[in-house]
This record gives structure tokens, sequence and C-alpha cells, in this order.
């Protein structure tokens, strides 16, 4: 990293940089080991399986985990250097480059997730966003949402340093409002995640990496390296060496209400 001074730096999805600490924050969470046997249960609870999507795939890992579960499996992702991976693990996958509000799909799938994407959609479409994939799922099957919990160690910092706060329970009152007749039920869930690093180093460029969130690119004024680095190393560092911070995810059921004539299959 070198010297750890002057802005946060921009990091872009595109960015070789974003790849290399991508890697780096998932080589160190235990994220995968909550979530996965959470959307397993889900999944394996379902009368039948034929197409799912994957809105924002990434890099493949939960594709890959869930794709045996089902017929086919569609994976939205749109940045082409995650893409290139996703082919390697998910060979059998449809890969769609649009996103969602662009991707001209029709589809009846029996299973949808939007993984921590939200972040990159601007907060005015994310109801457009969720409804668009709801779309796609058939009567009385689900779409699951996860985001970062608002309150947790690293949408806090990301608060603190640019004063944004993203927050599913804004987007389920609103759904619940006016989901244009298609939006069933709705429940919340909270998935604990730790990110642990050995090295300050390590903590330090994935914390620079959290705080690119909330699109500093389209900030007047970014945080400052020195103040990030005072502020994780005076609430991460652990006693026994090292630092930890934690991630938990925010997860938003919706499943898609029963239409006129069709007779919902209780799932669960």
């Amino acid at each position: 990293m070198g010297d750890f001074t002057g802005p946060v730096r921009v990091i872009g999805v595109e960015d070789e940089a974003y790849r290399r600490v991508f890697e780096a924050f998932l080589a160190g969470t235990d994220e995968k080991a909550a979530a996965h046997p959470y959307l397993t249960d889900i999944v394996t609870a379902l009368p039948e399986r034929g197409v799912w999507v994957d809105a924002g795939a990434g890099e493949g890992a939960t594709t890959r985990h869930l794709a045996p579960y089902f017929g086919a499996t569609v994976a939205i992702e749109p940045g082409e250097h995650l893409r290139a991976r996703l082919r390697e693990v998910c060979p059998a996958a449809v890969i769609v480059t649009d996103p969602v509000l662009r991707a001209g799909l029709d589809l009846r799938a029996d299973f949808a997730l939007l993984s921590h994407v939200l972040y990159y959609v601007p907060p005015q479409e994310w109801r457009e966003t969720v409804l668009r994939l709801l779309g796609w799922v058939r009567p009385g099957r689900e779409l699951v949402v996860m985001l970062q919990d608002p309150d947790d160690d690293c949408m806090s910092m990301v608060r603190h340093f640019t004063g944004v706060r993203m927050d599913l329970a804004a987007l389920a009152e609103e759904l619940a409002a006016s989901g244009e007749g298609i939006v069933g039920d709705l429940t919340r869930d909270k998935l604990p995640a730790t990110y642990r690093a050995a090295k300050e180093e390590a903590a330090l460029a994935v914390a620079e990496f959290m705080l690119n969130v909330p699109q500093l690119a389209l900030m007047e004024k970014r945080p400052d390296r020195e103040e990030l680095a005072e502020y994780v190393r005076s609430r991460h560092a652990q006693p026994g060496g090292g630092y930890a911070i934690g991630h938990s995810s925010d997860v938003l059921r919706v499943r898609r209400a029963a239409g006129p004539g069709w007779e919902e299959e209780r799932v669960g």
C-alpha cells in the first residue's frame, strides 16, 4: 500500500486494485460460512427448483454453491473482471452482462438473490430494481435481498466518514406500502459476519475498500486516510493482536404475491 496518507482512494469495480482487495476481503471474512447454510435452507425447502437468478453474482462463490440445487442458473454480473472468474466456477450458468434494470429477461424463476448489490444502485432505483427482479419470480416464490447491517462495524465506519446510511428498513416499508400488487410477505433476518486480518496493512486496505460503498467518486471531499487509519486502530485492533471488523448482513425476504387463480404453495 505504501504511505497511507492523502484522501481515501476511489476503487472502481473494474480496477485491478478492486480485484486485489476484494480477494483479500473474501479471504479474511466468514460471511459465506453464515450465508451459504442460510440460503441452502431456503432453497431446499422449495417445492420446485427449475430456474434461479443470482443478480450481482460477483466472482461466483455463492452462484457455484446454489447452482447444483437448480435445473438452470441465470447470473447477472456487469463487472467484466468478475465475470471472468464467474465463468470459470459456473461454466453452465447463463451470464447476463446488463444490470437488472437494463436486462431484457423473460423468466419464471423459483428463486432470486440480490446479494450486496444495492450499494452500486442509486437509492431512488432500489424499489424499481427489486420489483423488476420480483417480476421474474413465480407467484408464491421468493427474492432474497442482502445488504450490510446499517449499525454494524463496517457501515458505522462508512457513516462516520461519509454521512451515508444504507438501510433495507426503508425499502421494506416502501415495498409494503406500494408493491404494485406483486409484493406478498416481507420478513427480515440478520446474518453475523466478521472480517479478520493479522496485519494492519490488510485491515487498512479493506477498511478503505469498505469506504468505497457510498460511491466516493461522487463526493466533493473524500475522507482522509490517516484519520481512517487512526479510526481502525482505535476501534478494531484486538487485544491479542490483529484486527476485526464486523459486517453482518441485513436480509430482506420478499415473497411474490399469489396472482389471480394461483393456488399459493406453502414453502418451508
